[in-house]
């Protein structure tokens, strides 16, 4: 059984918070769905509030501390990232922000990233795709087709005939970004190593066969 590895990444300031409480969620129904595909999953999670000093100073030295800099490499080594931010201002958290200007902008490339956001109200919702999404398109990663914002209302509540309650955009959004680092992953394990020189005589003999 192949393991898979995931990096839950999660700006609530608070403890406990509804921002690591969606990160969490979301990575249950990951999981859940990985396992049906029969993946080993190896989760972390990273609190951003306990690193919030040493992202600070990263900026005024430019050297990130001993734990920061693990924290980077887990992010830009795991196998799909699922990454949820407090809305500030009608956008991401300046902590959230700053953690991923410290991130090169070519190592996420091709990394499924599952987003979420959570805010006191819906008409912040929005902030996925006018904010979210334009940042991690810029580092180059694969966003998951369902985002999902959570506001404080959502909560408790299933939905109604007109709107799917919050449960519900958990799971697809968790199904979706299963099946997306599943497929990501199986193409790394198959693909030929770009460094690896096919002899010439082989490949015409590979033609031939053709």
């Amino acid at each position: 059984m192949r393991t898979l590895k995931l990096v839950a990444v999660s700006a609530g300031l608070s403890s406990p918070s509804s921002t690591r409480l969606l990160a969490d969620r979301l990575v249950q129904a990951t999981r859940y769905r990985l396992a049906e595909q029969e993946y080993a999953v190896d989760v972390e999670v990273l609190e951003l509030r306990d690193l919030a000093v040493d992202i600070a100073k990263n900026f005024v030295t430019g050297f990130p501390s001993e734990a920061l800099r693990e924290a980077i490499d887990k992010v830009t080594g795991a196998d799909g990232v699922i990454t949820v931010t407090p809305v500030f201002t009608a956008s991401y958290s300046g902590l959230f922000k700053s953690f991923f200007d410290l991130v090169d902008p070519t190592a996420l490339t091709g990394t499924p990233v599952l987003l979420g956001a959570t805010g006191g109200t819906a008409r912040h919702s929005l902030v996925l795709d006018h904010a979210l999404r334009p940042l991690f398109a810029y580092l180059r990663a694969r966003t998951a087709p369902t985002a999902v914002y959570a506001a404080s209302e959502d909560w408790g509540t299933g939905g109604d005939e007109y709107t799917e309650g919050l449960p519900h955009r958990i799971t697809r959004a968790g199904e979706e970004f299963a099946t997306l680092v599943a497929a990501v992953a199986e193409r790394k394990g198959d693909s030929v190593d770009a460094d690896e020189v096919v002899p010439f005589a082989k490949q015409l003999a590979d033609l031939r066969l053709d």
